[in-house]
């Protein structure tokens, strides 16, 4: 079975808007800057596995909320 150029790059760029929105919803909560952290996840996802492991690591960091208020703890 052939896979056609086009299509793959079709699947690429819808993939890598998809992964940019979802970067963008999970930067709102993890970052201060979600439209960088949204733009980011989009271009590493031109390289999908770039942009699943972006996800993962974005993902796994502390909420901006978090920060603030250990560092009002201490």
């Amino acid at each position: 079975m052939d896979i056609n150029m086009t299509v793959a790059g079709q699947v690429i760029f819808v993939f890598a808007l998809v992964m940019g929105v979802v970067c963008y919803y999970i930067g709102r909560r993890k970052s201060q800057t979600p439209v960088l952290t949204g733009l980011l996840g989009g271009v590493l996802s031109l390289i999908p596995l770039f942009g699943v492991i972006y996800l993962v690591v974005l993902v796994l960091k502390k909420d901006v909320g978090e920060n603030e208020i250990a560092t009002a703890k201490c």
